[in-house]
């Protein structure tokens, strides 16, 4: 059985974490720290759809904390949805969840791909030039255990990296990078490939990955490696943040 919608997110907070969590009833407020949506916006955890006050008093909240006031939206929230909407806010990144059965699955071969962690500077050097910099860097270095960094080489040097962390049965891919110079040669399938095989071997039931609908080569890809869509999330922005 497929993990459901709240396992997947636990996995997402879990391997990619915010700097900090602070609750007020259901809501949840993330402190990123530069690191991005998924790390910076609020969430909503009951089943009702809070009502004006509570909603106030969210935005005043994330504007205290120095943040956008950003919620994340899974597939099952549209109620909240619409209720920011109303107010304003703007649809942002529209996000499809992966997952890949791993129970039993063999998996290609290896190919000059190595795991290791703490990442070397080469790694962050093509992270940065993706725009992946030291504010995501410090998200990999607090996400939860077991987790590595995948590295691909291509003529003597580094052209592809990923970083990838286990939450129990699921294992979640991250940050899948290639240099300009070793694009569309394969060297991002090898390591999307080399985490399968970690993951396994950490005893992972589940790869997973998230990616914006929007970006038609990655979904290529990892569709092409038999990933299936299992849900969908989007952000909703104040139109003054936005």
């Amino acid at each position: 059985m497929l993990p459901d919608e709240g396992r997947l997110f636990m996995a997402l907070d879990a391997t990619w974490p915010a700097r900090t969590y602070q609750t007020d009833g259901l809501l949840t407020f993330r402190e990123g720290a530069g690191g991005g949506s998924r790390v910076s916006a609020a969430s909503w955890d009951g089943q009702d759809t809070p009502d004006e006050a509570t909603l106030n008093k969210a935005e005043a909240r994330m504007q205290a904390m120095g943040q956008p006031r950003l919620f994340i939206i899974r597939e099952s929230q549209s109620a909240l949805d619409a209720a920011l909407g109303a107010r304003g806010y703007q649809i942002k990144d529209p996000v499809w969840f992966y997952a890949m059965d791993l129970r039993g699955r063999d998996l290609p071969a290896l190919s000059e791909c190595f795991a290791l962690w703490p990442p070397l500077a080469a790694q962050a050097a093509i992270w940065a030039d993706g725009g992946i910099g030291p504010a995501r860097l410090e998200v990999m270095a607090r996400a939860c255990a077991p987790k590595t960094t995948v590295f691909a080489r291509q003529q003597d040097r580094i052209a592809a990296t990923g970083f990838i962390a286990c939450d129990g049965d699921i294992a979640m891919v991250h940050a899948v990078e290639t240099a300009q110079s070793a694009r569309r040669q394969g060297v991002g399938r090898r390591v999307m490939w080399h985490m399968a095989h970690w993951a396994q071997a950490e005893g992972a039931n589940w790869l997973t990955l998230v990616t914006t609908k929007a970006n038609q080569a990655a979904n290529g890809l990892y569709q092409s490696m038999g990933f299936e869509v299992v849900s969908a999330y989007h952000y909703q922005i104040h139109p003054e943040d936005a």
